[in-house]
C-alpha cells in the first residue's frame, strides 16, 4: 500500500527496477546509472520523511503493514503465555496480555491488537476495547504487581469501543479505575504508543513511569477526522485538524507529555518490522534497567508528580 506522498519515491523505485532488469537481461553496463538512481532515491526518502506533515504521520501510524502488539511481543519475547478474561463478563479480543520474557527478564505485556486482515480486524473489534478489556488489563497489572514483574503496555487504538452496550457495562468507569490504579502500581510501568493513541481508549493503559512514542505515531484526545467533523461539520478538514491538534511524537515531547521518542526505520516501521522490533526491545531493556534502580515508593511519587504537572500553567 502506497500513501500519496510516497508516489514520487515509488516512481523512482520503478525506474530502478527496470534498469536492474535491463542489466540482468543484457550485457549493457548501467552500474553508474543504477548507483546514481539509488543515491537519488535515498536522498528523496530522507527529505520526504524528515518533512512529513502531522496528517502524513497519522497516515503512517495507520499503515496496515505496521507491526501490531502481538507482532512486537512475538518478536521480543522468548516466552509468552497469553492470559484471557476479566473474571466478570468475558474475554475482550481487542485487548491482549500475558507473561513473557525479554532476554530472560520477566515482563507482563498488555496492549491493544487490531488484526492484519478483515477477518482478524472484525475478531479484534478493530483494536477498540470494551470495558471488559480494560478490566482484563487491570487484572493482569495487579497479577504482575503480585509477582513483582514489570509491565510493558503497547498502545494502538482508534479509541475505546463507543457502542451503547459498552457504556451500559461501564466503559467510563473501567477506564477511570485503570487510571487510578496504575498510578499506585509498585512495579515499573513502561507505556509505548506503537500506532494510534486515541483518547481515553489509549490513556486507559498509558499511565506509566515512562511513556514513549514511536516516531510516526500520534497521541491525542480526539482523532483528526472526529475533530474536523465537530468543528467544520465535515471530515474534509482533517489535515487542518491534525495541524491544530499537535498530536505527533515531536509535539508530545516538546509539550512534556511523553518521556521519549523511539526512532523508526526510514519510511516507517512497516518497511523493516524486524529492525523496528529489535530497536524497541533494546529501548525497553535499557528503560527497565533504569527503573529497577529506583525504589518503588520513589517511582510511584515520581509517576504521580509527572502526570500532576501536565497542563499546569504558571504566570
Amino acid at each position: 500500500m502506497l500513501l500519496d506522498f510516497e508516489q514520487p519515491i515509488a516512481a523512482l523505485e520503478g525506474k530502478l527496477h527496470e534498469m536492474q532488469k535491463l542489466a540482468a537481461e543484457s550485457e549493457v553496463d548501467v552500474s553508474e546509472a543504477v548507483a546514481a538512481l539509488e543515491a537519488k532515491i535515498k536522498a528523496l526518502k530522507k527529505e520526504t520523511y524528515a518533512n512529513l506533515t502531522r496528517w502524513q504521520r497519522v497516515q503512517l501510524s495507520r499503515h496496515p503493514e505496521r507491526p501490531y502488539t502481538l507482532d512486537y511481543i512475538g518478536g521480543m519475547a522468548d516466552k509468552f503465555v497469553e492470559m484471557h478474561g476479566d473474571r466478570t463478563v468475558g474475554d475482550d479480543k481487542a485487548m491482549v496480555g500475558g507473561f513473557g520474557e525479554i532476554d530472560g527478564q520477566p515482563v507482563m505485556f498488555i496492549g491493544q491488537q487490531k488484526g492484519h486482515n478483515t477477518k482478524q480486524r472484525q475478531f479484534r473489534n478493530f483494536g477498540m476495547p470494551n470495558p471488559e478489556g480494560y478490566r482484563k488489563a487491570l487484572r493482569l497489572m495487579k497479577l504482575a504487581e503480585k509477582f513483582n514483574v514489570p509491565i510493558v503496555s503497547l498502545i494502538d487504538t482508534p479509541g475505546a469501543f463507543p457502542g451503547l452496550e459498552a457504556e451500559e457495562r461501564g466503559q467510563g468507569e473501567a477506564i477511570a479505575r485503570n487510571l487510578k490504579e496504575m498510578f499506585m502500581l509498585k512495579v515499573p510501568v513502561i507505556c509505548v504508543i506503537i500506532g494510534e493513541g486515541a483518547s481515553g481508549g489509549a490513556l486507559g493503559i498509558a499511565i506509566g513511569d515512562r511513556v514513549l512514542m514511536l516516531e510516526n505515531t500520534w497521541y491525542s484526545v480526539i482523532s483528526p477526522e472526529s475533530c474536523s467533523s465537530i468543528l467544520w461539520r465535515s471530515w474534509d478538514y482533517k489535515e487542518q485538524a491534525a495541524e491544530a491538534l499537535k498530536l505527533t511524537a515531536i509535539d508530545m515531547k516538546s509539550a512534556g507529555l511523553i518521556d521519549g521518542i523511539v526512532k523508526e526505520p526510514l519510511g516507517g516501521a512497516h518497511t523493516a518490522p524486524e529492525q523496528m522490533i529489535e530497536t524497541l526491545k533494546n529501548t525497553l531493556l535499557k528503560t527497565l534497567k533504569e527503573l529497577a534502580a529506583i525504589a518503588p515508593a520513589d517511582r510511584i511519587s515520581q509517576r504521580i508528580d509527572k502526570f500532576s504537572a501536565m497542563g499546569v500553567v504558571v504566570e
